[in-house]
């Protein structure tokens, strides 16, 4: 039987020997994922033992933002849904967000949701949105104010907001991030979209403090011919302290955000995989970009686990003594279920071994859709009920 994982240490997360590890190989252009878990089984391992579960993250009742990512197809929604339902058992209110431009809780839940909370059907103290993160004509009529439209400053705004690269992004961000400021919710869980999608979101704060410069910049240059350009256009023209008064107010709301989401008592991240080989370095490479960015990720969901509860050994002893029974069909549909499995039993294994100072949570794959809130209440079980000892699988 295999030993459970490790404990995280108290406190902010800090690199450990198993990140360490993990860095240095996958630095390198011919890195090789069985080589990094060789390393990892091979260091000493002083960590005590830490359940396979995502219970840690439903009892720390002082987090307010729980991200859920990961590369694309890999049940982030699915993953998201579920802990939102384990998390409304224990919190007044909980919403979740979808940032993913294709939006799928909807699907998920089998109800409709759009860009204002909508409660869950059956729930009281769940709701959802589906939120796509871009500027509308009408965010920008609330930078310029009324009677901006006729004089063409919207179309002034939509320039200066595209004369930056990636600068309408964060405004847009920011405005997001506004409204669920001023939300009334316990905890919000962030549906996000695939890897570089979330890795872009999340860096805006650091993105933005560089664009105000280029603003200020900018300012200081041209101040004189803004001058000039109000007097043309007459007092429908917004004044230059207006706007700058707007765009520091957006960045004033990014940096508490950005306070936000380096704190680990308020913020976590949820990584999500499937075994396989491109997913689980996907997977390390968002770990080792969130780590860089200060936040906090210490747990992972493994979706789509052929019978989590058993090996491919144990299996393959199994169909060698009933294959005689069996047609050439029922063989040859058992033989690649075999392949299949011993090829997943693999990736498990490397990545129990990358990360032992993880909650590492094995989710099974069914012979249904999870769809609806009955399955997906059903399903969120496996994500709190973990075992004492898992078995190793080889």
């Amino acid at each position: 039987r295999r030993p459970s994982r490790g404990r995280r240490p108290s406190g902010p997360r800090t690199p450990t020997s198993a990140f360490v590890r993990r860095t240095s190989v996958f630095a390198t252009p011919t890195a090789d994922i069985e080589e990094v878990a060789s390393m990892a089984e091979l260091a000493d391992d002083d960590l005590e033992p830490l359940p396979a579960s995502l219970k840690n993250v439903v009892e720390q009742e002082s987090l307010q933002w729980i991200f859920v990512g990961g590369k694309g197809g890999v049940g982030k929604t699915t993953t998201s849904c579920c802990l939102a339902l384990q998390l409304a058992k224990t919190r007044a209110k909980v919403l979740v967000v979808s940032t993913d431009p294709a939006h799928n809780l909807s699907d998920a839940f089998a109800q409709k949701f759009g860009k204002d909370p909508t409660a869950v059907t059956g729930y009281d103290n769940l709701f959802c949105m589906e939120i796509d993160p871009e500027i509308e004509m009408d965010e920008l009529a609330e930078v310029t104010g009324p009677g901006a439209e006729a004089n063409g400053i919207q179309s002034l705004m939509q320039d200066l907001t595209k004369a930056i690269p990636g600068i309408d992004e964060a405004m847009s961000f920011a405005e997001l991030m506004k409204q669920v400021q001023a939300m009334d919710y316990d905890v919000i869980v962030f549906d996000t979209a695939p890897t570089g999608h979330t890795l872009r979101l999340l860096s805006f704060p650091s993105m933005l403090g560089k664009a105000f410069d280029k603003i200020m910049a900018l300012k200081n240059r041209f101040s004189g011919l803004f001058t000039q350009m109000q007097g043309m256009m007459g007092p429908d023209m917004p004044s230059e302290d207006m706007l700058l008064g707007k765009l520091e107010q957006t960045r004033e709301v990014i940096e508490r955000v950005n306070l936000t989401f380096k704190d680990p008592t308020k913020t976590t991240f949820v990584c999500v995989c499937i075994p396989e080989f491109l997913s689980l370095y996907e997977t390390e490479r968002l770990v080792q970009e969130l780590t860089k960015l200060d936040f906090d990720t210490h747990n992972i969901v493994v979706n789509q686990v052929l019978f989590p509860d058993k090996d491919a050994t144990q299996l393959t002893e199994w169909y060698e003594e009933e294959k005689p029974k069996l047609s050439e069909t029922s063989q040859d549909l058992l033989s690649k279920l075999l392949a299949r499995k011993r090829m997943q039993d693999k990736y498990v294994n490397q990545i129990w071994d990358l990360y032992e100072d993880f909650h590492v949570v094995l989710m099974p794959l069914l012979n249904h859709e999870v769809r609806g809130s009955d399955k997906l209440e059903s399903f969120s079980e496996h994500l709190v009920d973990a075992e004492d000892e898992v078995e190793d699988v080889e």
